[in-house]
């Protein structure tokens, strides 16, 4: 009779434990024990960057570097991803290219027409940054 009731008692416990567990954490217990996946790039925390900005030549050699920075939500690099970036005027000397260990793509863009450049960089397969940067040739 005891072994039977050790037993009872043995089955209440583990089935309090399993519902206690269901009902205070509302997430399967796959997405608590692994760890979470930080390779999706950020549209808002990525950047681009360029210099100089203003009073740049508008000869076709002048030119300034643009720099594309990907990060993640946790603003962790994101290296192998392919960037592109489109411009309203001048001639990018590389249109795309690939992230290295720190997230950093690089670009150049000159000019032979005078005016104000917009460049807007996306990030493969179709996130697109929210920043914008203006580069002015004279």
């Amino acid at each position: 009779m005891d072994k039977k009731l050790l037993a009872l008692i043995t089955v209440f416990f583990l089935s309090f434990a399993f519902f206690a567990a269901v009902t205070l954490f509302d997430e399967p217990i796959t997405q608590l024990i692994r760890a979470k996946d930080d390779s999706t790039p950020s549209p808002v925390r990525s950047k681009i960057l360029a210099w100089p900005l203003a009073s740049l030549n508008a000869n076709g050699d002048s030119a300034s570097s643009i720099y594309v920075f990907v990060v993640s939500e946790s603003d962790k690099p994101i290296s192998n991803r392919r960037v592109i970036v489109n411009n309203s005027i001048g001639t990018l000397k590389e249109i795309s290219a690939v992230t290295d260990n720190n997230g950093k793509a690089s670009f150049s863009l000159s000019s032979t027409t005078p005016g104000i450049a917009q460049l807007e960089a996306l990030i493969e397969p179709d996130v697109k940054l929210s920043q914008k940067v203006t580069i002015q040739f004279e």
